[in-house]
């Protein structure tokens, strides 16, 4: 991670660690250093969530585009996938997409794609860190403004929109009419995309968390706040209901009896459909090293191989790409299916759920039901230090006997988010009770050595 840039783009406070003069400034080099590298005016597209904040910073990475000599063309409210497959598929030189995923509204983020539609690599975004601390750029003295009939234009591109709204229908092989389906679109990007997609299918759908008002994404809501999606389903007798995070590339799916089917149930079930249908190529699932040992467990009995990153879908993409897996995901809800798709794509997500859930003629629940979940507890620690409490030797020493003592049967985990000052504290094992309490205690441990 550098400077600004974490794993999944530049995030922070709105107007505390993200304010719209980064946004400008990340306009101004990214106006201006595709521009160069093509020999021509840079077309780039922009999309945002439904934060209040949001808004602000559209304008001001526009403002920065087109002072660079560049064409911004708009999308608005939308998701970061769509955003990833109009780049790829319009030639766009970059895209941009505005969104804290599934953080409070009170927090943005500043997400920059490739024109493959893929996150932007290291070594750029770290020329745009050295830009916005004001160090000469690839032997540039400064990145200059365009003049006359060279500034930039913004462009209305919302039929880019609608045309990922018209890709997504075209995936779907069955008809959904007499499937009852929930969506909970978190107030956030895919609470117009979402419904129109599975309505067009057949489905009868039904809503929540589809009135943004710019302060309520993600507010008890979405795929953080699962427990009223569950409510949700068993009340209103649904086939099966899913939901989505701020910027809609998460899916958590719930069952027809209100149970959770998170990333790891979901990567079983594709990773057996695709088994099933010799498109799994290389027999093998890129997984996390926080998916739990049940999904583990039951790809092993079904003779499919994995591999573990760190956390991180774009850990999970880079994998998939350096090795030629078609299939990674996330427990959080990050599905990569990369015949479809450069990023993890919600509302994908549940279409392809859908579609093996009427090839098999089968229910939610028979399909996750080969997952048999270990119970986990994480513990998230906000510090000054992350890197300092990772390291610590009381803090590594009090893990290895944790690791001992829970053997074969169980783990646990010391990470860094790579979004927020937090470090967390994962335990798996048999026990519930016993999860809690080791992870509480080495929360505890952390806290108190002053991180």
């Amino acid at each position: 991670m550098g400077k600004y840039f974490g794993t999944d783009g530049f995030r922070g406070e709105a107007n505390v660690g993200l304010d719209a003069r980064h946004a400008y400034d990340i306009g101004r080099f990214i106006g201006w250093y595709y521009g160069a590298k093509a020999g021509k005016k840079a077309n780039i597209l922009i999309g945002k969530d439904t934060r209040l904040s949001s808004y602000m910073f559209e304008y001001a990475i526009c403002a920065g585009i087109v002072a660079s000599g560049a064409d911004a063309f708009v999308m608005h409210v939308t998701t970061t996938p769509s955003v990833a497959y109009i780049t790829r598929m319009d030639d766009f030189d970059c895209g941009v997409m505005i969104s804290a995923s599934h953080n409070a509204f009170c927090d943005n983020g500043i997400k920059l794609i490739n024109s493959r539609g893929e996150k932007l690599d290291d070594e750029t975004t770290a020329k745009i860190e050295r830009y916005l601390d004001g160090m000469a750029q690839a032997g540039a003295d400064e990145v200059p403004y365009a003049r006359g009939e060279n500034i930039g234009k913004v462009v209305d591109y919302v039929s880019g929109r609608n045309r990922y709204v018209g890709y997504l229908i075209s995936l779907a092989s069955h008809s959904y009419r007499g499937l009852q389906i929930g969506l909970d679109c978190a107030n956030g990007s895919s609470w117009t995309i979402a419904k129109a997609v599975f309505d067009a299918i057949g489905a009868k759908t039904h809503v929540i968390g589809a009135s943004p008002d710019g302060t309520n994404i993600n507010s008890d809501c979405g795929s953080t706040h699962i427990e009223n999606l569950k409510k949700f389903v068993i009340s209103n007798k649904l086939d099966v209901g899913f939901a989505y995070d701020g910027d809609a590339d998460r899916c958590i799916a719930v069952d027809e009896n209100g149970s959770e089917v998170d990333g790891d149930g979901i990567l079983y079930i594709f990773a057996d459909r695709m088994a099933r249908h010799s498109t799994l190529d290389k027999n093998c699932v890129v997984t996390t090293v926080m998916s739990n040992i049940g999904l583990f467990r039951a790809l092993d009995a079904a003779g499919i191989s994995y591999e573990k990153t760190d956390v991180g879908d774009r850990f999970v993409y880079e994998c998939m790409s350096k090795n030629g897996y078609k299939l990674g995901g996330e427990q959080s809800g990050h599905i990569i299916l990369q015949k479809y798709a450069t990023t993890g794509d919600g509302v994908l997500t549940s279409i392809m759920i859908c579609e093996e859930m009427l090839d098999k003629k089968q229910p939610l629940s028979a399909l996750a039901s080969p997952v048999k979940k270990y119970p986990q507890t994480t513990a998230s620690v906000h510090v000054k230090d992350k890197d300092g409490a990772v390291r610590d030797g009381d803090v590594a020493n009090e893990i290895e006997k944790i690791k001992k003592s829970l053997g074969d049967d169980g783990r646990i985990l010391l990470r860094k988010s790579g979004t927020e000052q937090v470090v967390r504290v994962m335990v798996e094992c048999k026990d519930e009770k016993l999860c809690g309490e080791y992870a509480a205690h080495v929360a505890d441990i952390i806290r108190k050595k002053g991180y």
